[in-house]
This record gives C-alpha cells, sequence and structure tokens, in this order.
C-alpha cells in the first residue's frame, strides 16, 4: 500500500547530494532542524547557485546515522 502515493527514498537510489528535502524525509526530522544543525556544523552544507540553495553529501548523512564512517 502507497501512502499518498509518496515515494519512498531508498539509499542506493539518492544522489551524491541531497536536498534539505531529502534529507529531512530521510531522518524524519523538519527541514527547519536540517538546516538548524547546518548552522551548528552537525550537517554542513555545501551551497549553490546564487541563491545559496542548501546540499549535503550523501556520506555525511550516512555517518550521521552511523552507517559510513566519514572520510576527510
Amino acid at each position: 500500500m502507497d501512502q499518498n502515493n509518496k515515494k519512498r527514498l531508498k539509499l542506493e537510489d539518492l544522489p551524491d547530494l541531497l536536498t534539505v528535502r531529502e534529507v529531512s524525509e530521510l531522518l524524519r526530522v523538519s527541514p527547519l532542524t536540517i538546516k538548524r544543525w547546518g548552522k551548528r556544523g552537525k550537517l554542513p552544507a555545501i551551497r549553490i547557485n546564487s541563491r545559496g540553495d542548501r546540499r549535503y553529501k550523501k556520506e555525511a548523512v550516512l555517518w550521521l546515522l552511523g552507517m559510513q564512517s566519514k572520510e576527510e
């Protein structure tokens, strides 16, 4: 059964750079929480384009979940 026709995010299908919405859905927290974590350094954002849209490295999200070691 597909609730509200929403597609579930699968880790293997995710691109290397994720949007605020993708990360918030994956971690099941609000987009505002993701932005706050970026400001605190918990989940650093990459700013793209002239609007300053945020993107997050998939590796950083996986590290936050404890699923992958962080590579510097």
